[in-house]
């Protein structure tokens, strides 16, 4: 007999095998012999009092013998199957080449950037030196953006698809069992490269190819179907069907379809910075607390604010992550955050992002949103001076619309220069910004503080571009075998629902054959 029941557990009980049967057997008003066995379905932290507990829904085996699921999926032998061109090795790209090889499809990958091992190195001249590679950085390279952009792994896609599939996937390949029940869970960026690599073995041993080092650099169409893509200039290859799944930042093919006359569209986005607390003002503030209990994670938050019309709000939290310089081209400003596994760096960054609509950037041009996108990370370069140093202000310093006369000590590796953000934000983001910080700073106690750092430019929330398609049967309107897909098409935000998109997209390319 299997019943379910939720108990809640103190944060050094967690992990204690007999308090949890004794929880058990109390919630279900048996004696703990009958109890053979449990399986944690869930599990949350619940920091809303002054003592934080976890919640557990588990799953209990009553007078029965526990025999765990094993997740296992069958990938056949594809290398003499209908290939499927597949555009991108990020999230979309890679777990759609699983779907096409579990749909009896062969997969070949085309991946601008190189392969984990190699592009650790252009990473470290980003960092260390400034230098971006445009084929091969934060976005570009084996895993996408994915791979080296922290792994967080909480979605609100549940209508879209199976997140439990992507989850048990990434558990297949080496990841931690508990991402399957955490609420949010995460990976990390240090054990992430491996699992990308192992998912690529996957592919190969199963007969798809994956292709580094090659950018696509046009699309072959013919009487408005598909036939192949050009790569690096030089080599083609021929399929039916095409998965773009380039990513939010391939700026180069945005304006390869718009030349080519293919319909694309101007996308609003978000816009603003990166902002970094130290992570122990954070812990204090969520766990009500002057110092974080060793059973407890660093603690996350989230916050938005209507200012007028606009919506003000924290995106993508790293509790004790890293700033990282996300540039895909030169004299260019973007920055993003990650967080290792363990999240024990002692910093804590979030981007602060407002709203952008079509409206607040005038013209007809589809590209309208994209430019207006670059100019604004242009605008953060110049003021940071050059090598990938960026403009920064103390947040109290912003608010009162000063110049800082220094930065607190800060992760951002290339380094950080004061300036007066006002100068490259737009009018209506900055305005936005400083009304909501303050707002902020009495839902969470200390976050409204000089110790605070604002970090410029977070500008790459989505893509400022959607690739159209048919809500059916996942294709460009006017492009037969042409499937949009993922961040770059603008019908995803982050790993699970790039992941659930890409197979999505594999699932209906089965459905058209």
């Amino acid at each position: 007999m299997q019943k379910d029941i939720e108990i809640t557990l103190l944060p050094d009980q967690v992990e204690q095998t007999e308090v949890i049967k004794q929880k058990l057997a109390a919630g279900l008003k048996l004696s703990e012999t009958r109890i053979k066995g449990y399986e944690i379905l869930k599990r949350s932290i619940d920091a809303r009092s002054r003592k934080v507990i976890f919640r557990l829904q588990v799953r209990v085996f009553v007078d029965e013998e526990a025999v765990p699921e094993v997740y296992h999926i069958n990938y056949p032998n594809v290398s003499e199957a209908k290939p499927v061109i597949i555009i991108g090795a990020g999230p979309a790209g890679l777990f759609a080449a699983l779907q096409c090889i579990e749909n009896g499809l062969k997969p070949i990958i085309v991946e601008r950037g190189k392969d984990v091992k190699q592009r650790r190195r252009d990473l470290a001249a980003i960092n260390k030196q400034g230098l971006v590679n445009t084929e091969s950085n934060y976005c570009y390279g084996e895993g996408g953006a994915g791979t080296y952009s922290d792994g967080k792994l909480y979605t609100r896609s549940n209508k879209r698809g199976d997140i439990n599939k992507v989850l048990q996937v990434f558990v297949n390949h080496g990841a931690e069992a508990d991402i399957a029940i955490d609420a949010r869970p995460h990976i990390g960026t240090n054990k992430l490269p491996h699992i990308i690599t192992s998912i690529k073995d996957t592919i190969l041993n199963a007969g798809g190819e994956v292709m580094f080092d090659s950018r696509m650099t046009d699309i072959l169409i013919e009487f408005g179907k598909v036939k192949g893509v050009e790569i690096n200039f030089e080599e083609k290859l021929f399929a039916d069907d095409i998965i773009l799944a380039t990513g939010h930042s391939a700026r180069d093919v945005y304006e390869l379809l718009n030349s080519k006359n293919i319909l694309i569209e101007a996308k609003p986005f978000a816009l603003g910075v990166r902002i970094e607390h130290p992570q122990a003002i954070i812990d204090s503030a969520q766990y009500h607390c002057d110092i974080r209990s060793e059973f407890l994670p660093p603690a996350y938050y989230s916050l938005v604010e209507q200012v007028g019309t606009r919506g003000v709000f924290s995106f993508c939290m790293c509790p004790g992550g890293i700033i990282a310089p996300c540039s895909t081209g030169e004299n260019e400003i973007v920055v993003n955050g990650w967080s290792p596994s363990k999240r024990n760096n002692p910093f804590a960054n979030s981007g602060t992002v407002v709203q952008i609509t079509l409206n607040d950037v005038q013209g007809y041009d589809p590209l309208r949103m994209l430019n207006f996108q670059s100019e604004i990370e242009k605008a953060a370069f110049e003021a940071g001076g050059g090598n990938l140093v960026a403009p920064a202000q103390r947040m109290v310093d912003f608010v009162n619309n000063k110049l800082s006369i220094d930065l607190p000590k800060n992760s951002y590796l290339p380094g950080t220069k004061s300036s007066m953000l006002d100068n490259i934000l737009p009018n209506f983001v900055s305005d936005s910004l400083r009304a909501a910080l303050p707002l902020f700073g009495k839902k969470i106690r200390g976050y409204y503080t000089n110790e605070a750092i604002l970090v410029g430019v977070e500008s790459r929330t989505s893509s400022p571009v959607r690739i159209p398609r048919d809500k059916e049967t996942y294709q460009h309107p006017q492009v037969k075998g042409l499937y949009p897909c993922a961040e770059g098409a603008g019908y995803a935000g982050g790993i699970v629902s790039a992941a659930i998109d890409g197979i999505n997209c594999a699932n209906a390319i089965l459905s058209a054959s």
